[in-house]
């Protein structure tokens, strides 16, 4: 199948040089008129990508040209239409984060791994969790804690200690970041299906910030996490090495 693809790069001189070789090679449409988005950088560099196509329709194939790319293909200048018709194409549906501050103001943000709640200061958080408008715990005491995708379990939340999950699994994990009380609760998988709402209790003295992936909003009070409904995101994987085959090969690393 003849594709038209546009080459996009991060900042570094790899990641420029590469994308000025494939252009070269197989043309560079643009991103409006292409069928392929070609990113080439790191995993930041495609996460960006990601949010930046979101409800395009346009699907985006990584190569690594960064440090870890774990979302990234391996690079090669080869038969780059060949390794594209043969990809896997996974569709992504990102949390939606509602986050009140304690102007009152509702920050909406889109997140293809995670939403986080941090603490801000030296004082840890301390969170209600409900779950569809009925209250799960009453207080968490935490540095903080995450709602992340299966796309995402394999990042942030995989260094709070949080559960990997398969690309295809209709669950979300709750995670905690640090918890102090209750000291033994790690955490929760939830139907993808549900609404997640984090009241900060004691927000003058525990002032806690909400990040949904890049985008951070300060002194939130009140923080509310569903899968979208409306948008949605496409990547494309090598055939040989699925998304869903690194996630497995994650879960046997030690």
């Amino acid at each position: 199948m003849v594709r038209k693809f546009s080459f996009i790069a991060s900042s570094t001189p790899d990641a420029q040089a590469a994308a000025k070789h494939l252009a070269a090679l197989y043309g560079n449409a643009r991103q409006e008129d292409a069928d392929v988005i070609v990113a080439l950088g790191g995993d930041g560099f495609m996460l960006h990508t990601l949010h930046n196509q979101m409800s395009t329709g346009r699907m985006v194939y990584g190569m690594n040209r960064g440090s870890v790319g774990f979302l990234m293909n391996d690079y090669s200048d080869k038969d780059l239409s060949g390794r594209i018709d043969a990809a896997v194409e996974n569709i992504i549906r990102p949390l939606e984060m509602i986050a009140t501050d304690a102007d009152g103001t509702a920050h909406s943000a889109l997140a293809i791994n995670e939403v986080s709640l941090l603490r801000q200061s030296y004082q840890a958080a301390k969170l209600r969790l409900s779950i569809d408008g009925e209250v799960r715990l009453e207080e968490l005491i935490c540095d903080g804690v995450m709602v992340a995708t299966p796309a995402g379990s394999t990042a942030y939340n995989l260094s709070a200690h949080g559960p990997i999950l398969p690309l295809d699994a209709q669950l979300l994990a709750l995670t905690p970041v640090s918890a102090f009380r209750p000291r033994r609760w790690r955490g929760a998988l939830l139907p993808n299906k549900v609404t997640v709402t984090i009241d900060v209790l004691e927000p003058d003295k525990r002032p806690v910030n909400a990040v949904a992936d890049h985008i951070e909003v300060k002194t939130v009070v009140r923080v509310q996490v569903a899968e979208s409904q409306h948008s949605t995101t496409r990547i494309l994987t090598d055939s040989s090495h699925s998304w869903n085959d690194r996630i497995l090969a994650e879960q046997f690393l030690y």
